[in-house]
């Protein structure tokens, strides 16, 4: 190897695995570079993203545009001879390369090896969280479906059910009974035959809960909490989500923090993490750590005003150079606006895709705006992503009973504020029981009569994308012809307050960002 001429640093890139995500990791590789150059390092990037390379190609002394392996890196890191290597900015791609990478005495900017390589093992993360008494989702590995049994005997469905080693949600599914379990695991066999499945039980009606942090040598510097509009059940990546948290209690708000600072500490985390928490009967339990930056953190950064890869990079640099940094107080949750990250997704552009949310990720990129409350901020960010506000038809299809009653004084709502509701036999039948007047559509009619509305609520009994249910025919009616749709019921309901709050969408105050951030 030569000798090193200057300080100089390999950042390792998103790869091609998500187009709807490598905005997110480009920002966060962009940001990392920006910031080691300030530190006085060289930087040399390696991807092999085209959308990532094509947008911020020339922002690195050096573009490697190759695939991340472990040969291919570890060429580039000989050729190089750099000082370190930042994982955190690319995904679950580099991070996969950590202990791969240290075999070769790789030196690393950030969180080191090891500690990385704890979060990802579930099995050594679950024995730290019990270690810590963290509270988790009840889970196991399996090969056989035999072995399950004894778990499901225990636990009762529903049951999370995910392939190891997949990324973005692939492959993953909730089974509500035994039949559907056998099912999906005769799916899952054919994705990958050398993993184990992993089985936990799925808290039904829980609120998801994400933090997005940096630390330095284990002690936490900056943090950011916002939580999901829908319920657990939705992928992180599909969910909107608001920042800072409008219904999450202050005490779970307490737990949260103190349970990111113990895993920062023990994990001796320098950088980026986030942590996803399911939140129930104000009990928290943890579902995930992850050791590297998410989809979130561009979003928390700019909502925050804090650049949080930035943060993350300095602390880095300063534990690899053997400097302590005294960083400031950061303010991240008494905020004088709210924001909201909405999802985009092109199921117009996907012939026959069911465009429903679930726990597999489905969105091509995402719109946040900002507002004085949560429902201008969520409206805004509706309309952003292409949403079209109903003005008179609202057509309502809802699969189960208990969703029926929960949505009943919202349906009640619309009427009063003068929309026109359609349904599905079954659910017109159920509120005009109840008082609602709502128009029942016949079977034969339901496509045009869906495509004559200006919005169709269609909440689903189960969200298995292999069946081509009724309820499937009818999201894709709404989809061919152009007409918005909400699957989800916190968003129905939620969007029934702001249309109550905002019955104009005139009276939204679309601002800059700078009206909003100092």
């Amino acid at each position: 190897m030569s000798e090193k001429s200057s300080k100089k640093a390999i950042i390792l890139g998103s790869g091609p695995y998500c187009i709807g995500s490598s905005v997110e990791f480009d920002w966060g590789c962009v940001t990392a570079a920006k910031t080691l150059k300030k530190e006085g390092y060289e930087t040399v990037m390696i991807n092999y993203n085209p959308e990532t390379v094509s947008t911020d190609y020339n922002t690195c002394d050096k573009l490697y545009f190759d695939e991340l392996s472990e040969e291919r890196v570890m060429d580039i890191y000989d050729a190089e001879n750099p000082d370190g290597v930042v994982l955190y900015t690319g995904g679950q791609i580099p991070n996969n390369l950590a202990t791969k990478l240290e075999k070769h005495n790789v030196s690393f900017i950030g969180t080191e090896a090891v500690n990385i390589d704890s979060a990802e093992s579930r099995h050594i993360f679950s024995g730290i969280l019990d270690d810590l008494n963290i509270d988790q989702p009840a889970w196991k590995e399996f090969v056989e479906l035999e072995e399950l049994e004894e778990f499901t005997e225990r636990v009762g469905y529903p049951l999370l059910v995910r392939p190891s080693y997949v990324l973005s949600g692939a492959a993953m599914a909730v089974a509500w009974s035994k039949d559907e379990l056998e099912n999906f695991l005769g799916t899952a066999s054919k994705i990958s035959t050398e993993a184990p499945v992993v089985v936990s039980k799925f808290e039904v009606g829980a609120m998801e809960i994400e933090i997005d942090a940096v630390a330095s040598e284990g002690e936490v510097v900056i943090y950011a909490i916002s939580e999901h509009v829908e319920n657990a059940g939705v992928h992180s990546g599909d969910a909107t989500i608001c920042l800072p948290p409008q219904r999450t209690y202050l005490e779970t708000v307490r737990r949260i923090k103190e349970v990111a600072k113990r895993l920062a500490k023990r994990l001796d985390i320098t950088g980026p993490f986030n942590m996803q928490f399911l939140a129930k009967n104000n009990e928290i339990k943890v579902i995930e750590l992850n050791l590297r930056a998410s989809r979130s953190f561009p979003f928390v950064s700019k909502v925050t005003g804090h650049n949080f890869i930035e943060i993350a990079t300095q602390a880095g640099v300063a534990k690899k150079e053997g400097r302590k940094i005294k960083f400031p107080k950061f303010n991240t949750l008494d905020l004088d606006y709210v924001a909201v990250k909405a999802p985009q997704f092109s199921f117009s552009r996907l012939r026959g895709a069911d465009p429903v949310l679930s726990v597999e990720m489905s969105s091509t990129g995402e719109v946040a705006c900002f507002g004085n409350n949560l429902e201008e901020a969520f409206l805004t960010s509706m309309i952003s992503t292409g949403f079209k506000i109903p003005k008179k038809d609202i057509f309502i299809s809802i699969g189960r009973t208990i969703d029926k009653a929960d949505f009943l004084d919202y349906a009640k709502e619309f009427v009063k504020m003068g929309f026109a509701l359609k349904g599905t036999e079954g659910t017109a039948a159920f509120f005009e029981a109840e008082g609602v007047e709502i128009t029942s559509v016949k079977s034969e009619n339901l496509e045009e009569e869906i495509q004559n509305s200006d919005l169709l609520i269609n909440i689903p009994t189960g969200y298995a994308h292999e069946k081509k249910t009724k309820g499937y025919a009818l999201r894709r009616a709404a989809i061919n012809g152009n007409v918005s749709l909400i699957t989800n019921i916190q968003i129905a309901k939620l969007m029934v307050n702001a249309l109550k709050k905002y019955p104009k969408t005139s009276d939204l105050e679309m601002t800059s960002i700078d009206d909003f951030v100092s």
